[in-house]
This record gives C-alpha cells, sequence and structure tokens, in this order.
C-alpha cells in the first residue's frame, strides 16, 4: 500500500535471513513510478488540469498507464495496462472509462472518468487524427451523469483495424461505428451490438466482405439484365445497378439531418403510389408540379369523385359505365379505373404514407398525406384526382427499392404494401433524414468492409481510390468528382461517409497491403490482450494465452498469435478445452501446414527422447517402420503418429 501511495519503485529486502524481523529499503532518488506522457490533458469545471499517469506494478515493476474496466475495483491488480498514451486516450474519451491521473501541478493519482469529474480535454492532433475525433471537446459543466456522444469527427475517417485473429476487431468496430454515427458507445457489450444492428437495420451503417472474387462491379456500380417497363415483356436489357458502396454513399450525400422530433411509422399504412410514367418525358412536369404544390396526382377517368356516394364500389363501378372512357372490357371491383380511384379516395388516410415510385426498382419520393380527396380539373382531362400531402424526402435521381422493401413494385398505380416486406427501420431513416428544422446537420454513415486485405483493391476501387481522400471528398476545398464507367453519372464522395476496413494478419502481412490504400488509412493495430481473461477452474487464462504466443511467435512471427477473444466466453473447465481442442489445435495444425513437432512445441507436449509419449494435449505413437524400409543398421528416420487426447492437463502446461 505505502508504494503504491508513496509513487515508488518495489523495495529491497534487508536484514538477516533468519531473523524474524522483516525490513524493507525504499529508495526515492530513482526515477518516479509515476511519470506524466504529454499527449492528453483533461479538465475538471474548474479549469484545473489533470494528465493521465504512469504506475509502476507492485507485482512486475512495469510502468504503465492505469485504466479501470467496467465492473472493476481499484485494485491495482484488476486494472488494464497501456504503455500508448493513445490507447489511454481511446479508453478515457471514447470508451468511457476511468484512468488513473494525477493533477498537473502535482498531487496523488486517482481514477477519474471523462464525463464525471472531468468536462473538457485536449488532445494531441496527430492522436486525435488516429482515433477519429476533435484535438479538444467540452462535455459542459460535469453535473450530467448521462452518457453525452463526442462531438462528431471533424474529418471523414478511413480506418483499418488490424491484427491476429480473435483480437477483438468485430467489437472495436462496431464501437467505433457506433461513435462515427455520432452515437454513444454503449460500454456493456449486448447494449453496443443492439445499438449496432439498429443504425445497420436503419441503413447508418453498412457491412460487406470482400473476397478474391469481389469486382468494381460489385462494390461501385456494374451492368444488371433488367426486364423492360412491361412485365409482359419477354427481353431484357443491361442496366447499371449500384453496389453497396454507391447506395452509402447515395444515403450519404441526400442526407440533410433529422428535425427535433422523432418520425414514427407505427400506426400509418405505407402505399405505392406512381405520379405519372417515369420513363415518360412528357409526364416528368406531373411529378414536379406534385413537389411544388404539396399535393399527389392520380389518372384514372375524369370524373369527380367528391360525392359521398363513392364510398361504395359499386358507385364507382356504375359512374365508370356511364361516365368514363370507352373501352371494350366491361369494369368490374378488380378494373384498374375501379380500384385505384377507390383506394385513392376511401383507403388512403390522412397520417398514412406515400413512397413514389420511379419505374419499378427505383422510388424518388416519400409523403404524408394531410388532406381528403380533391378533384381539380386539369386541361386535357387526366391526372385531376388530388390529395394534399407533406413531403418528408425527395431524391429525384431515385434509391433502389430493395432499400425499404423486399421486392421490386409493380405497374399498379396506388396499392398498399405488405407490412412484412418493409424494411421499416431504413424508412423511417429516410423520412428523417431531410427534416432539417432541427441541428441541420446531415447523419453520419459509416461503411465496414471485412477481410478488407483480400481483394485486389485497384481492381474492386477503380478510379475511386483518389476520392476517399478527406480533403477530396463533396464539400471540401479539394473537392473532385470521376464520371462513372457504366452510368456515366459524375460521382463524388460524401464527407459524412466513414470507412473502416478490418484485416486479419494471419491471412496477408500489412506490408502486401496496396501502397495506395495504405496512404490513404489509418491503421490501429489489435494484438491478443490477455488482461481480458480470468482463473477459470484453476487454469490460469492469462498465463496459457500468453504462454501460448511466446511460443508461437518464437517459432513462426506475432502475426499469427491467438486472440483473448477465443477464451472470452468461457466460464468453465469445458468450455476452455472446447476452444482448445476445436479452434486453437486446428489453427496451428494450419499455421504450421500439419507439422506435428512445431505443434507440440506450442503446446508444450514435444519431447527430445524417442519412443511414445503422452502429453497434456496430444499424444504421440511411434510408427513401425514398414519392412521393405527397414535396414540392418537401423538408421530409419522416426516416425509418429499424433493424436489429440481425450482429456486435456493443464497443470504442466506453463512449466514445458
Amino acid at each position: 500500500m505505502f508504494q503504491e501511495l508513496a509513487d515508488v519503485a518495489a523495495p529491497e529486502r534487508i536484514g538477516a535471513e533468519a531473523s524474524p524481523a522483516t525490513i524493507f529499503r525504499f529508495r526515492f532518488d530513482h526515477q518516479p513510478a509515476i511519470d506524466h506522457v504529454p499527449g492528453l490533458i483533461l479538465f475538471d469545471r474548474d479549469g484545473s488540469g489533470f494528465a493521465p499517469a504512469r504506475i509502476r506494478s507492485r507485482a512486475d515493476e512495469h510502468l504503465a498507464f492505469r485504466v479501470k474496466p467496467e465492473g472493476a475495483t481499484n485494485d491495482a491488480d484488476q486494472a488494464l495496462a497501456f504503455d500508448d498514451i493513445t490507447d489511454v486516450a481511446r479508453a478515457m474519451l471514447i470508451e468511457r472509462l476511468p484512468a488513473r491521473v494525477r493533477p498537473i501541478g502535482g498531487g496523488s493519482a486517482n481514477y477519474v472518468q471523462f464525463g464525471g469529474k472531468l468536462v473538457r480535454y485536449e488532445l494531441d492532433p496527430m492522436i486525435a487524427r488516429d482515433l477519429g475525433i476533435p484535438p479538444a471537446g467540452n462535455l459542459g459543466d460535469g453535473s450530467s451523469k448521462v452518457q453525452i456522444a463526442l462531438p462528431l469527427a471533424t474529418e471523414s475517417t478511413n480506418l483499418i483495424l488490424y491484427g491476429p485473429p480473435g483480437t477483438g476487431k468485430t467489437h472495436q468496430t462496431a464501437a467505433e461505428a457506433i461513435r462515427l454515427c455520432g452515437e454513444p458507445v454503449p460500454a456493456d457489450r449486448s447494449a453496443l451490438m443492439a445499438t449496432y444492428r439498429r443504425l445497420l437495420d436503419a441503413g447508418r451503417i453498412e457491412f460487406v466482405t470482400f473476397h478474391q472474387s469481389m469486382a468494381y462491379e460489385d462494390f461501385v456500380e456494374g451492368l444488371r439484365p433488367s426486364k423492360g417497363a412491361d412485365d409482359a415483356s419477354i427481353g431484357f436489357e443491361l442496366k447499371p445497378e449500384h453496389g453497396v458502396f454507391r447506395r452509402i454513399s447515395r444515403r450519404a450525400e441526400t442526407s440533410t439531418g433529422p428535425g427535433n422530433v422523432p418520425f414514427s411509422l407505427a400506426g400509418r399504412q405505407i402505399y405505392k403510389m406512381s405520379i405519372g410514367a417515369a420513363n415518360n418525358p412528357e409526364d416528368a412536369h406531373l411529378f414536379e408540379e406534385a413537389i411544388t404544390g404539396g399535393y399527389t396526382l392520380l389518372g384514372y377517368e375524369d370524373i369527380d369523385w367528391s360525392d359521398s356516394k363513392y364510398f361504395e364500389r359499386d358507385a364507382i363501378i356504375e359512374a365508370v359505365r356511364t361516365h368514363g372512357e370507352i373501352s371494350s372490357e366491361e369494369p368490374t371491383a378488380m378494373s384498374g379505373r375501379v380500384q385505384m380511384p377507390f383506394i385513392f379516395r376511401n383507403l388512403l388516410k390522412k397520417g398514412d404514407i406515400i413512397i413514389v415510385s420511379k419505374g419499378n426498382g427505383l422510388f424518388r419520393a416519400i409523403c404524408e398525406v394531410t388532406g381528403d380527396y380533391q378533384f381539380a380539373p386539369r386541361e386535357g382531362g387526366d391526372y385531376g384526382h388530388r390529395r394534399a400531402v407533406k413531403w418528408l424526402w425527395i431524391d429525384r435521381v431515385g434509391v433502389p427499392v430493395s432499400e425499404v422493401y423486399a421486392r421490386n413494385f409493380s405497374m399498379k398505380s396506388i396499392y398498399l404494401l405488405t407490412p412484412s416486406e418493409l424494411n421499416l427501420p431504413a424508412l423511417e431513416r429516410y423520412i428523417t433524414s431531410q427534416q432539417n428544422t432541427g441541428r441541420g446537420a446531415p447523419e453520419q454513415f459509416v461503411l465496414i468492409i471485412d477481410e478488407i486485405n483480400r481483394a485486389n483493391i485497384s481492381k474492386v476501387f477503380g478510379e475511386l481510390i483518389t476520392l476517399l481522400e478527406p480533403d477530396k471528398r463533396l464539400g471540401k476545398p479539394n473537392e473532385l468528382k470521376v464520371r462513372l464507367p457504366y452510368s456515366k453519372d459524375a460521382f463524388g464522395v460524401p464527407a459524412n461517409l466513414h470507412i473502416i476496413g478490418t484485416m486479419n494478419t494471419a491471412d496477408r502481412s500489412i506490408a502486401l497491403l496496396d501502397t495506395a490504400l495504405r496512404r490513404r488509412f489509418i491503421f490501429r493495430e489489435l494484438m491478443p490482450d490477455p488482461s481480458m481473461l480470468d482463473v477459470v477452474e484453476g487454469i490460469d487464462l492469462p498465463l496459457l494465452l500468453k504462454t501460448l504466443n511466446d511460443r508461437i511467435e518464437y517459432l513462426f512471427d506475432r502475426e499469427h498469435q491467438i486472440g483473448h477473444a477465443y477464451f472470452m466466453s468461457c466460464s468453465s473447465k469445458a468450455d476452455v478445452d472446447e476452444v482448445m481442442r476445436n479452434r486453437i489445435i486446428p489453427l496451428l495444425t494450419e499455421y504450421f501446414y500439419d507439422d506435428w513437432q512445431k505443434v507440440a512445441i506450442v503446446l508444450g507436449d514435444a519431447h527430445n527422447r524417442e519412443g511414445d509419449r503422452q502429453g497434456n494435449f496430444i499424444d504421440r505413437q511411434l510408427l513401425k517402420v514398414p519392412s521393405s524400409m527397414a535396414s540392418d543398421d537401423g538408421d530409419a528416420t522416426a516416425r509418429y503418429r499424433w493424436s489429440v487426447r481425450k482429456e486435456f492437463s493443464y497443470q504442466d502446461f506453463m512449466a514445458t
């Protein structure tokens, strides 16, 4: 206790060995056990400054920053140790974990949390860039205990998380994506993943996995066969289709920011409706007229349906038969010229939502019905039926229907969409994304590229690789656009789109990554962290993991170590056995190309003597030399059959 409070190194024991008295000598003339490192300064509401302090461990003399994980006590043995101030800044400012800090003017070091006592920070610009956060931030007077999101990143973030398998890249990616979307990052894993899935469903986060066959046509845009406008057509035509990158870029580009009041689709019916023929230039004015006038338009018969008698379908049938356009077909309840007016006049209610189509595969506007049916005759006698609406979202270019609905729209002018096939979170996000009466800042979007190193980057990104740079994004000083090869559209990358890539260094070294990509991304290494593990039924998991990785690094390299995530869910010896048998040992055989002697060395089951041997995890049995290969001098090379044991023993593992 004295050692920690006095900030001194471990003492020297003095006195005779046989003496019953224990005497320790503390030295105060050495380098202080607590050391400040520039890079991060935090302030309380009185303006007093604090800095993270390096604390010397009593157990191993290691001088490191100390961060208290969720649920831990102030016991130094439960603290996370970090050597890099960047990791401390991430823990305090993003993950909101307490860390040992001491006043700038001197004093004792205590665990303090940013957002509680500490309300302001100043961060080295390079570290801020690596973390994707502003170099300074202020949370107010510190009186609020509510979790507050950090200010949005001032620049677009291009980040790659890399490391061996099982080092928490998935968890860290989810946390980074939530933070970049401008939302608080929950400390609890289940709450974090729930937030991540909510943003994924809403289209704020998009996830894609790269592979060897990934191409530009899959990622950006490519030509895809499409049926003609007429469903009865037996032919097809090739049309440009957006890939995942263009889809999320379009969402980001058209977002102007949500309003102050959340919009809910609960209790509302959702209809598809077309305003004119999307592929007919002569009908283009109808859509623009509707947008400008604050209403939607329906064709079908120049008949005024305002009379209350037209609540009945039979009355509409009779009116069409008597006053409608001449047709060889007898009007029925299922006729389009009866069914469409009936839906538009009677079934469509105030508060319902209309998705305006652009052909069968795109939609270009969303509105809320605010008025009853009106008849406004037009010159030419068509499109005289109106309903007043509030336009909630508009994109004249159009967005794929698949963003909000499970299948393409049909040719009917208006019909009720099947609720089970609607993506309601995504639809709500589209509706709120242009309600800029609130904060007026566009929403933030994140594209996650898993296994980014497995694809041919030049082939997948093509000419767009240059557009990823923060200063070349849309609206930035060096804004760039390129003409896409298939659609011929001018395209730029929005500034509110962030990209997070992950790469497994066991698959491919970071040194082999495309040079153009490396220049445009920040790289953050995630390595195994034994301190995340506990002792389980007498099995020292931190020591087990450290020992395995020390041996792997000696025999192979550091990029093929085993991550702590493999053991995170282990709560019993049976769980540890299952991980070792079904995950760790097969992984080792893959690493060492079925060289079981090296696998045995890692597992502590190697032996210099020839002959059979029973190990902690694997056994070996000497194979008999075939008679045709036997020599008189008995000089044949010893070969073994290796087998995984049914029962594992951990007692002697660390000593081997």
